[in-house]
This record gives structure tokens, sequence and C-alpha cells, in this order.
């Protein structure tokens, strides 16, 4: 069970479900998760690093992805988005974020993302800026 923990985790933020991600079974579709996940990227970001979606001059693409889903979610069930930083290159990160039942220590899924940072214009990939580089180092879990 290697990093599906709470505490495998170093940011966290609530999630509200809404009627509409239940699918005819009753539970959370699967396209919901990747919106989680990009909702608590981009928080993190935007909290954390100052990230300003409309102004920053510096963007974040997601490249690649991945969920491994372990438990069923449903409405009306309050959740935890949980966040780490697993690999800072000098354009690019990959974050795993876990998702959360309120109050369980396992994750019910696990998405592994990588975002390229382009320039906003250009969409050339560019260093990640140093505020950012920083925040992003603090969300690292050590090895």
């Amino acid at each position: 069970m290697d990093g599906q923990l709470k505490n495998d985790f170093v940011f966290y933020f609530p999630i509200t479900t809404r009627w509409m991600d239940n699918d005819m079974f009753g539970h959370v579709n699967n396209v919901h998760y990747y919106s989680y996940f990009d909702t608590v990227i981009n928080q993190f970001l935007i909290e954390q690093a100052g990230f300003v979606p409309q102004e920053s001059e510096q963007i974040g693409f997601i490249v690649k992805s991945s969920c491994r889903y372990i438990s069923p979610l449903s409405y009306p069930q309050k959740l935890i988005g949980a966040l780490r930083v697993d690999r800072i290159g000098n354009s690019s990160v990959d974050y795993a974020v876990g998702i959360f039942k309120d109050n369980e220590p396992l994750a019910s899924a696990v998405g592994c993302l990588t975002h390229v940072f382009v320039d906003r214009h250009s969409h050339q990939p560019t260093p990640i800026k140093k505020t950012m580089r920083e925040v992003m180092l603090s969300a690292k879990v050590s090895e």
C-alpha cells in the first residue's frame, strides 16, 4: 500500500462532491477524478506559489496522467485531495494526488500527473521559476 496513505502526502485540500459526479451505478464516474486532480494541483499552485492562472507568464500543461482506482466514492461524501511532488526537473514536475474519503487514512484513488511549464504565449518549455520551484520542493517527500 506504499504511497496510498494520507501521511504520504504534504498538502491537503477539501473537495466537495456534486450530485452530477455520480454515474448510473451510484458512484463517482472516473472522468471526475481527473477534475479533482487538476483542482488540487492548481489550488496548490495558486495558494502556495502565487500562481495567477489568467496572468502568470508561465503556465503548466499536463503532458502525462494516470489514475489508480482503489475504492469507490459517491455523492454526498466529503473528500480530501492530497498532493505531493515526486520529481522536479528543469521545466517539468511529477505530482501524486491522493483522493481520500474524509477521515480515512487510505486513498480511494491516486493520480500521477506531469506538468511541463511553458511560456504563456510561445508554449515553449521554460525553466520553473524560482518561487514556484521552492514551493514544489516544500511539497517533495524525502526518499
